[in-house]
């Protein structure tokens, strides 16, 4: 995707293998992906964190594909893609009449799936542009080239120290739970690994980083950031 920011999908499908492999496919095509096992799981993200497509697997226990976009559009319009084992027109109809943006039938190929993908994200670019960094304090940094900079002059950071600001840039002024971001920004490697990160971000950008002013504790949540959006253009 050269034309845009790297989109951020949520995959949603209770089969691990294919949960899995959906994961590494459309990351090794550059898209940043978070993975649910079923619907509760999914809608407890979306509430955490934003999303520029959901990949929705229709047949799971609980809520199904179709309950989840049921409940998603209540209040979002983040384009879903739905996955299903069942290629009856009859549920096609229904996934998209609830607002589903397209429908893909089990087997499918890769390829098929990232054209999809891609035609999605296209027609809703010009909603979902973000900001291209952030500003606070003396501090900016550009999302994503992971870039931060004190008054002009490049801040080095960490892999892991760039995949965390840009994961709280992205939902700036939001909470994001301690969860999510160990998803997002440590590779799954824990709640405790995004506080030893969230120190270390502290005291490299903090005045006084036992009383943050940018990098706040939300508690029972997790962190947010607090900062002002830059954007290349101004928004129409």
């Amino acid at each position: 995707m050269t034309d845009m920011r790297p989109a951020h999908i949520l995959v949603v499908d209770d089969d691990d293998r294919i949960r899995d492999l959906l994961t590494k496919f459309l990351r090794a095509r550059g898209l940043r992906v978070t993975a649910a096992r079923d619907g509760a799981k999914a809608l407890s993200l979306l509430a955490q964190m934003r999303f520029d497509l959901i990949i929705l697997d229709v047949m799971m226990p609980g809520a199904d594909g179709f309950e989840v976009t049921e409940t998603v559009r209540r209040s979002d319009a983040t384009p879903i893609l739905l996955l299903t084992a069942r290629g009856e027109p009859e549920d096609r109809i229904k996934g998209l009449s609830l607002g589903a943006d397209d429908y893909l039938a089990k087997p499918f190929e890769p390829e098929e799936l990232v054209l999809r993908v891609q035609a999605i994200l296209r027609r809703a670019l010009p909603q979902m542009r973000g900001p291209s960094a952030v500003a606070f304090g003396p501090w900016r940094f550009e999302i994503e080239a992971g870039q931060l900079s004190q008054d002009g002059a490049s801040v080095r950071l960490t892999g892991g120290e760039t995949a965390l600001l840009a994961a709280l840039a992205r939902s700036n002024g939001e909470a994001v739970s301690r969860q999510a971001l160990s998803e997002q920004a440590a590779n799954g490697a824990g709640e405790r690994a995004v506080d030893v990160q969230i120190t270390r971000l502290r005291r490299k950008i903090e005045t006084d980083p036992k009383s943050p002013l940018y990098i706040q504790t939300v508690r029972g949540s997790g962190y947010k950031l607090v900062a002002d959006p830059v954007y290349d253009v101004a928004e129409p």
